[in-house]
């Protein structure tokens, strides 16, 4: 371990943030770096446990202590070395990934975690500001073509891993840009896109092909692609969003959040808009969704110069704290507030939305919420709600969107037209461990096999589901697994 006694002489610190009332005025990244003499304390808090519950909390297996070690000598070359191994994309987790290793870790017991996240961020950037971070193609090619659907996380890294094993990897975006969820789901102030372009950029120099506005089962033949390549690997996503059928549903200003996310990251991009512009500048807006998804919406609402902007959940208001039902190391469901709730909003818990009111032209102009109880199990968890007397009233708006996560991956088109089987949540059905669906060639990965999720667990499917790949074209794999990685 770096430091014997670093987690009692030092405390948990956060890199400091710019201003809310300037960051609101562009879509940069405002999250500042640490001084590495930060960094240093930061790593030295880790106690290189017996036991790390941090890598079994996190999905890609992180070997966390052991990079810290690397950060606290000063070594990052080594410790983007074993970052590396397990990850490849450290720059897009450290920026959005949750950190489900923070809640896991052993000092979180009774102190404040190891900023493992931070930490994370920093290895990366330093390593590719030393130029650690090279192009690698592979020394020999197998002659075999893998073909990866949607070039979102999952698909990145199924790429990655694919291309690394000599196979010859492309991958069809039926977007203008590759990235997926990375470019049009997250905005650029958690997520900056050149951090993305980047990445891209050293993939091509290694060898795989991106290809854009390339919508499969559209305008690209299923059967071209099931003829010219020996595996193909969906990794489309779950982009169906879950709607909100309530009266007035029509009204014109009722729009799906990531329909709204992706304008703003056209523009910040200077694309063109298709279709009819969502805008919250001079508006009164409803985010209707708790997720990280209605946050991103509050965050670019304020910035377009919102009138106001109100967030709803229906379900009870979380904990702050760890309750009986959320035991260390588990995952635990507290109340989060985000940088973008710090910039400005009102939110509300227990709320449940009626109606959508409509002017005479079809406007939306307010929304009709009632207040609900929720009956609570032996769990801790609400399973049943009923609403308030006298708490039913209507809410100014002209802006609502709906933030409510995501139901299962597009059907029409590449899924309908290929047969592969579905489970019962509308899935790709594959199964855990194997990646493989019922047509032997074809795998699936990430939130189209597994449903909504987080960019790491999507990057874990990514990865795991190429080793699978790459044992069905050769009969074994060269790819880590990972329960046992190599990282020097």
């Amino acid at each position: 371990m770096g430091k014997v006694t670093g987690f009692l002489e030092y405390e948990r610190t956060a890199p400091l943030k710019e201003d809310a009332k300037e960051r609101l005025k562009h879509y940069n990244e405002f999250v500042k770096n640490f001084e590495l003499e930060e960094v240093n304390k930061e790593a030295a808090r880790c106690m290189d446990c017996g036991v790390p519950f941090c890598q079994s909390g996190c999905p890609l297996g992180n070997v966390i202590p052991e990079f810290n070690e690397a950060v606290y000598k000063g070594d990052w070359h080594l410790a983007s070395t074993i970052l590396l191994s397990t990850n490849n994309f450290p720059e897009f987790t450290g920026r959005i990934c949750p950190a489900p290793c923070e809640s896991a870790c052993v000092l979180g017991i009774n102190k404040s975690p190891v900023s493992i996240e931070e930490i994370e961020k920093h290895i990366i950037e330093i390593a590719f500001d030393k130029g650690y971070i090279k192009a690698e193609e592979p020394l020999i090619r197998t002659g075999k073509k893998v073909a990866v659907i949607g070039s979102g996380p999952a698909g990145l890294a199924a790429a990655a891993q694919l291309n690394r094993a000599g196979h010859e990897v492309v991958v069809y975006e039926r977007d203008d840009t590759p990235g997926g969820l990375l470019n049009y789901g997250i905005p650029d102030f958690k997520l900056q896109k050149d951090v993305v372009t980047r990445r891209i950029a050293l993939m091509e120099k290694e060898g795989i092909v991106f290809k854009c506005n390339s919508n499969v089962g559209v305008n690209i033949e299923l059967n071209t692609l099931l003829r010219d390549f020996q595996s193909i690997i969906l990794a489309g996503g779950s982009t169906i969003p879950r709607d909100l059928p309530a009266k007035g549903r029509e009204a014109k200003g009722v729009h799906f959040a990531m329909d709204f996310l992706k304008q703003q990251n056209k523009r910040v991009k200077n694309f063109a808009i298709d279709g009819e512009a969502i805008l919250a500048t001079g508006k009164d807006v409803i985010v209707i969704g708790g997720g990280d998804t209605g946050s991103d919406c509050i965050g670019t609402s304020n910035r377009q110069g919102a009138k106001s902007v109100t967030q709803f959940e229906i379900m009870p208001m979380p904990s702050q704290h760890r309750t009986s039902n959320m035991p260390w190391p588990t995952y635990p469901m507290l109340l989060k507030v985000t940088s973008s709730h710090e910039e400005g909003c009102e939110r509300g818990w227990g709320v449940n939305t009626k109606e959508f009111i409509k002017d005479e032209n079809g406007n939306l102009k307010a929304v009709k919420v009632v207040d609900v109880e929720w009956e609570i199990d032996a769990n801790g968890r609400p399973v049943n709600f009923k609403e308030k007397a006298d708490t039913e009233r209507d809410l100014p708006c002209q802006l609502v969107l709906l933030a409510m996560g995501f139901l299962h991956p597009q059907k029409e088109g590449l899924i309908e037209n290929l047969g592969v089987e579905l489970d019962n949540r509308g899935n790709v059905k594959a199964e855990e461990g194997k990646y493989q669906t019922n047509i032997a060639k074809i795998f699936a990965a990430g939130d189209m096999r597994r449903g909504q999720s987080l960019v790491v667990w999507a990057i874990s499917e990514g990865r795991e589901a190429a080793r699978k790949v790459d044992q069905y074209l050769m009969g074994h794999s060269s790819l880590p697994s990972k329960d046992g990685i190599p990282y020097a």
